[in-house]
């Protein structure tokens, strides 16, 4: 194990790394317009999904959206996304699945910046704020949406805490990220444990291998181009590129990429359809 693994195995060394690194990030990619910093979703035959031009450059990455958010319907709900990034998948789900309000979050102050001067779209809000202590009443939300950022917190059990107490009985978490080999019994036993029922869940790893695949040319790119050199492997690991450890560990199986849709029980009041 590298000293940087280890270092990632302390969760306050991990949580004040990535603080460290997302608003760098955002500083070295200003002006190159990258609206998603996760990673991607492609079937076999290609999902098809019809797209804006303007989205057109991102169909990889607004396919992962797609992929987890349409679980269960969003129109006319209330909607948080916590860890939003830069608000690419924000914007495209309150464009498109017509949300009553949707509500990005994310620690990175320099990330909500650029998302409020960059997205203007009706009942769409961003908010800086710690994904473990969601600043939100009790049961005020229909869905809470995580994609590709749960594995970044120090306390797992806390963050599915804290998204049950802020959906309503019959609301919907609906969820994407991975873990190491030898991360996924905890992975396993803190999803069993959290006060949310499970709905359905799904190995996706083969269509995020082809995500990668898709946005390979334009991510290297973007890392020859904002990051120093030293950074590149790093670079790399970050944005899945061909080659790079994250992508053969996936690729082998070391890695497991998984999405899900679970529920917060009792009755359904203003809950999601179907929650009963």
């Amino acid at each position: 194990m590298s000293l940087l693994e280890r270092l990632f195995a302390i969760p306050a060394i991990r949580k004040g790394l990535w603080r460290l690194w997302y608003p760098f990030l955002t500083r070295r990619l200003q002006g190159k317009e990258v609206l998603f910093l996760n990673y991607a979703f492609e079937t076999d035959p290609p999902v098809g999904l019809e797209l804006e031009p303007d989205d057109e450059p991102y169909r990889a990455c607004i396919q992962l959206y797609h992929h987890v958010a349409s679980q269960v319907p969003l129109q006319g709900r209330h909607a948080l996304e916590v860890s939003c990034g830069h608000g690419g998948g924000a914007s495209w789900i309150a464009r498109s699945m017509l949300p009553a309000s949707y509500t990005g979050l994310d620690l990175n102050p320099a990330g909500i910046r650029f998302c409020d001067a960059r997205h203007h779209v009706p009942g769409l809000s961003f908010r800086q704020g710690d994904a473990q202590k969601l600043p939100f009443a009790d049961g005020v939300l229909d869905a809470v949406i995580n994609v590709e950022a749960s594995h970044c917190y120090p306390d797992f059990p806390g963050f599915l805490r804290e998204v049950a107490r802020v959906l309503r009985p019959g609301g919907h978490f609906l969820y994407a990220d991975f873990r190491f080999d030898h991360e996924i019994a905890e992975w396993d036993a803190d999803l069993a444990q959290a006060p949310l029922s499970e709905v359905q869940a799904r190995d996706i790893s083969a269509e995020v291998l082809r995500g990668m695949e898709a946005n390979a040319a334009r991510s290297e790119a973007l890392v020859r181009a904002c990051l120093p050199a030293f950074l590149h492997g790093p670079g790399r690991d970050f944005a899945g590129l061909p080659g790079s450890r994250i992508y053969e560990a996936l690729r082998t199986g070391e890695v497991l990429y998984r999405s899900g849709s679970y529920r917060r029980e009792g009755r359904t009041g203003r809950g999601m359809p179907g929650a009963d």
